[in-house]
């Protein structure tokens, strides 16, 4: 018999601050000044990971990654179609996409909760045994070399990681 998995509470709506950026992205102030909502980092993702999103207090539509929804597998051919340098087009390795930093929440992870071995972070993680490792040979943390591309947070059965943006104070 399978274990009975509590119902968790749903996922906190992030401020505009916090959001997620495409591969790339410039500081978010830059990032802001600079990109033109011109949506080709969005039309270029072929797995659909980049959406436009409305800022409510300026209205302007900017790139955004939601890895509840869809996340970025690090394909990297968004940044080079960036016309305005709001994504940095030289940055065409996974490992420099510096969107943010995977955060393993404890109370929620099967592996930290007792009982059940998972990996499917680890298994699926696009920089597996750089970005995620297995402490010990069996619990799943999250290094400095995570780039916050939201894989893990999208794969996790039970909701036990979330992606902090860049610029947040778990982020880079």
């Amino acid at each position: 018999m399978w274990p009975v998995i509590p119902a968790l509470p749903p996922m906190p709506k992030v401020a505009a601050s916090t959001l997620l950026r495409p591969p790339g992205a410039v500081a978010e102030q830059e990032f802001l000044a600079l990109c033109v909502q011109c949506g080709q980092c969005a039309h270029t993702c072929p797995y659909g990971a980049i959406s436009m999103t409305g800022d409510t207090h300026t209205g302007r539509h900017t790139p955004v990654v939601d890895p509840r929804v869809v996340p970025c597998w690090l394909c990297m051919k968004c940044p080079p179609q960036c016309p305005a340098g709001a994504l940095d087009g030289k940055v065409t390795q996974p490992a420099k996409a510096h969107m943010g930093r995977a955060v393993i929440l404890k109370d929620r992870c099967h592996n930290y909760t007792g009982g059940i071995m998972c990996w499917t972070c680890y298994d699926r993680c696009p920089l597996r045994g750089t970005a995620i490792i297995l402490q010990a040979g069996l619990t799943p943390t999250i290094t400095d070399a995570c780039v916050g591309c939201g894989v893990c947070e999208y794969v996790c059965p039970v909701r036990g990681v979330v992606t902090v943006a860049r610029g947040n104070s778990h982020g880079r």
